[in-house]
């Protein structure tokens, strides 16, 4: 049955590469992981931040909005927070704010595009947009240490239970040859 049991993960990791390298399976993974307990809040925090650093620090360098945001999207790194992005590209180009879109999308939370609607109105786009990235960079390095305090009971007992097992499987011969004379 073991291989069965290997052969059939082999194939399923073919088939979820496949999948994940199609558009539309690429986008329902992304989304998957954007929506997953405990890492999926953490990956919004850290696809924000960099969102932001990142289109601050062009527009900081003198690069065109559009542009500016057509190389953010390429950079995002996910196909859900990539589609937004273009949406805000549409919406820009169309001669409409950039708020107006990422309040609809599932990725930006309300304060980024407040934050966003508030630079764009002051002309202070791009310091707006490096204070968002400072804030959820904050975030995203105090949701890693909540999260590495919460698995720390979690790997020690891993490792209680994988010791207390090699202690049992040295000792558990020795017992059997004591009660066998």
């Amino acid at each position: 049955t073991a291989p069965f049991f290997l052969l059939g993960l082999v194939i399923l990791f073919f088939v979820g590469r496949f999948y994940y390298r199609t558009v539309k399976g690429r986008e329902r993974v992304d989304g998957f992981l954007l929506k997953v307990p405990l890492v999926g809040n953490l990956f919004k925090k850290a696809a924000v931040a960099r969102f932001s650093r990142t289109l601050g620090t062009l527009l900081q360098s003198g690069v065109v909005i559009l542009q500016a945001l057509e190389s953010v999207a390429k950079t995002a790194g996910n196909k859900v927070i990539e589609n937004s992005i273009y949406k805000v590209r549409s919406s820009v180009a169309e001669g409409e704010s950039m708020a107006a879109p990422l309040i609809n999308s599932p990725v930006f939370p309300p304060m980024v595009h407040q934050m966003i609607s508030v630079g764009e109105s002051s002309g202070t786009l791009d310091v707006m947009l490096i204070k968002i990235a400072d804030f959820f960079d904050e975030e995203v390095e105090q949701a890693v240490e909540n999260l590495m305090t919460a698995l720390e009971p979690a790997i020690i007992l891993f490792l209680g239970v994988v010791i207390g097992g090699i202690i049992i499987s040295m000792y558990l011969p020795i017992f059997q040859m004591g009660s066998a004379i």
